[in-house]
């Protein structure tokens, strides 16, 4: 038996493991970074918007049947060097570990995702609070479409234009809101508090979010980028794009997803390449 509140040896504490080397100029690169690297919230909004506006979000690992891995070198070797995207875990704990190398304190949260509506949903999606110039900053990647391109001070009331879309931070029954009034599914994206999280707590929500039947991710392919003019949301066979003028959809035949993937969101795989649910992935294994 394992003796009460000891993990076996073959099982290492994610919080006693060595912090592992994080190669900062190769992470820079990948997002196209080429600015200041101090801890003003100058380079914070620059870092924030090349790497929303250069790393893909994507749930495609899911879908060939692979792990969705949080250490940092997975991280690196996935969304750095491979040049693959990721979800708010993957990209959120990669925008971490390099504001913490450029010498901003970092915080880790958890958010309850709305899509406006009010229903008490667990708190799967990973953000960020940062400080710099004395203030402190929601930042945020790892949201997908409809998510923040730059950091947006967290104070209530708090407003900020980015390219085509605004952004709204308000303060309620001592949580956090982030609203964008342009999103179709709803205004309210997600509501957090300021509780800090560890790397650890987040094993739990992304293995809900990879593996189960009801995760949203589980299901369809979704890869979404941004920039300040145009937003990308592919999402099955639908593939929506927002800008100025509004919201238009196109239906994705599965013939040219591949080329699609690789045109819109830099994202390349071999032409035999075929995305399955892992309930597929299991009948097909049977």
């Amino acid at each position: 038996m394992v003796a009460p509140n000891r993990l076996p040896a073959q099982v290492p504490s994610r919080m006693t493991e060595q912090p592992e080397p994080f190669d900062l100029d190769a992470y820079l690169a990948r997002i196209d970074y080429a600015g200041k690297r101090d801890a003003s919230a100058k380079t914070l909004h620059a870092v924030h918007r090349a790497h929303a506006t250069h790393i893909p979000f994507e749930n495609l690992d899911i879908l060939l049947g692979k792990a969705v891995l949080l250490d940092l070198g997975s991280l690196q070797t996935k969304l750095v060097r491979n040049r693959r995207g990721g979800y708010c875990f993957e990209q959120n704990a990669l925008l971490a570990a390099a504001l913490e190398r450029l010498g901003f304190p970092v915080t880790r949260l958890a958010a309850r995702v709305r899509f406006g509506t009010n229903e008490v949903r667990p708190r799967t999606h990973m953000v960020l609070k940062a400080e710099a110039d004395r203030k402190s900053w929601l930042c945020d990647v790892g949201f997908g479409g409809w998510g923040l391109l730059e950091p947006i001070e967290l104070i209530d009331g708090a407003e900020s234009k980015q390219g085509a879309w605004s952004f709204h931070l308000r303060y309620e029954n001592d949580h956090w809101i982030l609203s964008c009034p342009q999103c179709p599914i709803g205004a309210d994206q997600y509501v957090f508090n300021l509780e800090p999280q560890l790397p650890v707590d987040y094993d739990p929500p992304n293995h809900f979010c990879s593996t189960h039947p009801q995760s949203p991710f589980t299901q369809n392919v979704t890869a979404q980028l941004s920039s300040e003019s145009v937003r990308y949301i592919l999402r099955g066979t639908e593939l929506t794009i927002a800008d100025a003028n509004g919201v238009r959809t196109e239906t994705i035949k599965s013939a040219t997803l591949l080329n699609l993937l690789r045109e819109r969101f830099g994202l390349q795989f071999p032409k035999e390449t075929r995305f399955q649910s892992p309930n597929d992935q299991a009948r097909q294994s049977r």
